[in-house]
């Protein structure tokens, strides 16, 4: 593993610089008692059942002190997680491997804006280590508030059309925000054109050969505007030397393969190849950061759901999973993971402010192959889902309460429910409410 001992190294001299020049940092009063009421405030929103208090409680934080996430992560190891797909899952894990030596702080509720950030950070001692998930589109200003130890880079596709539909205007943020040492390390997916340009200038970056089974969004060189060229072997650029860097780690399976030939089993309960993917990313940042990789992976398999992510619930006679895609790139790795035909399944699509309010990508996933299935169409854009699936000749029903579509398919035997963002958080919410489950 000789590119992750030079990451460790890097960072280690990093971590000892960074140290040295926050050794008189102290938190300011006002910041201790901007965290103390945001704490306060986040807990009676949770009390209240108005959510899980991170986005409020931070807002409270803000508002007292607006520079609290830089000074909260003043003298903290924080790592960073960000990416279109797999955020929560992989800074999930992350959380996982590194809390083998002690509490981690960390967001997994979904809110990774610096709301959240920042209530993740004041709900902790100021010597606590952060894991934390960003938004795409926030990763540059969190980078520079936090000079995190690590960042891990995952993918970036098309996401909440009217907000993220021009992925490589956030790809070259990336690539400035990153530039030099920004971060003491920089754990990037090697199979993704995009991530690669956004990482292309960091001083310390390793690169895992992750997948990227999606390439629809990433065709144009951010380089050139020349097109790349995907093989079975890698991609590059046709008009200019823009190319897959050589990989530092490579997922083959549930492998890992290093250049020396060592490699190390990923032992999961999450299924699929996404969050094998998910998993090298981590296991390569939780690396550098100083973790042992063979008790990294073993500690994944403890790891059966993620806030709520491949649940299990009982719906009368039936047991349903619930699994979540919000785009094309995310629906592409949930067939893998579906039930055979012909178990029935529910799809709920919403075009909230979380969605993005366009639900057009929906003519991008090839449903089609959800043909054998009888499937429940539901939520706010379910006559949407059912134009689409006429056209991909595909048996439904339209029912627009998703608690109720499932109930209508419980007929005894499992199914899977595949919902966007704030149709699976509505979902859980009705599921808790009915008492048919035990999330």
């Amino acid at each position: 593993m000789p590119r992750l001992d030079r990451a460790l190294r890097g960072w280690n001299g990093w971590r000892r610089a960074r140290i040295a020049s926050l050794a008189d940092v102290t938190l300011p009063e006002r910041t201790r008692i901007a965290a103390r009421v945001g704490t306060a405030v986040s807990g009676v929103s949770r009390r209240l059942g108005k959510g899980g208090g991170s986005v409020i409680g931070g807002r409270a934080v803000l508002a007292l002190d607006p520079k609290a996430l830089e000074r909260l992560s003043a003298g903290r190891k924080v790592a960073l997680v960000s990416g279109t797909n797999g955020k929560t899952t992989t800074t999930s894990l992350l959380a996982t491997a590194l809390s083998a030596g002690g509490r981690v702080l960390t967001n997994l509720q979904g809110a990774n804006l610096p709301m959240g950030l920042v209530s993740a950070l004041a709900d902790g001692p100021p010597d606590a280590p952060a894991a934390l998930e960003v938004d795409e589109a926030w990763l540059p200003k969190v980078v520079a508030a936090t000079r995190p130890a690590a960042v891990g880079l995952l993918n970036l596709t098309r996401d909440q059309l009217d907000r993220n539909n021009e992925v490589r205007m956030l790809a070259s943020s990336w690539r400035s925000a990153l530039a030099g040492d920004a971060a003491g390390a920089v754990v990037a997916n090697a199979d993704d054109p995009l991530v690669v340009w956004g990482a292309g200038k960091a001083t310390n970056v390793v690169w895992v050969g992750a997948g990227q089974p999606w390439t629809e969004d990433s065709g144009g060189c951010p380089s050139c505007g020349g097109r790349i060229v995907f093989t079975s072997s890698g991609w590059s650029c046709g008009a200019c030397d823009f190319a897959r860097p050589r990989t530092d780690v490579e997922l083959d399976g549930d492998l890992l393969r290093w250049p020396d030939a060592s490699t190390l089993r990923l032992d999961l309960a999450l299924p699929g190849r996404a969050n094998r993917a998910n998993a090298a990313v981590a296991l390569c940042v939780a690396t550098v950061l100083g973790a042992d990789a063979a008790v990294v992976a073993r500690s994944f398999s403890s790891l059966e759901q993620v806030a709520g992510r491949y649940a299990s619930v009982v719906v009368g006679a039936s047991k349903a999973r619930l699994l979540l895609a919000k785009n094309p790139a995310g629906w592409m790795e949930t067939f893998e993971v579906l039930a055979s035909p012909p178990a029935p399944v529910v799809v709920a699509v919403n075009a909230r402010l979380a969605d993005g309010r366009d639900p057009s990508w929906l003519w991008d996933v090839p449903f089609e192959r959800l043909r054998g299935h009888f499937v429940a169409v539901s939520g706010q854009r379910a006559w949407d889902l059912a134009v689409r699936f006429r056209y991909a000749q595909v048996d439904h029903t339209v029912i627009a309460d998703p608690l109720d579509a499932m109930r209508h398919v419980a007929t005894g035997g499992d199914f899977d429910v595949v919902a966007n963002y704030t149709a699976f958080q509505e979902i859980r919410a009705k599921v808790r409410s009915a008492g048919e489950s035990d999330l």
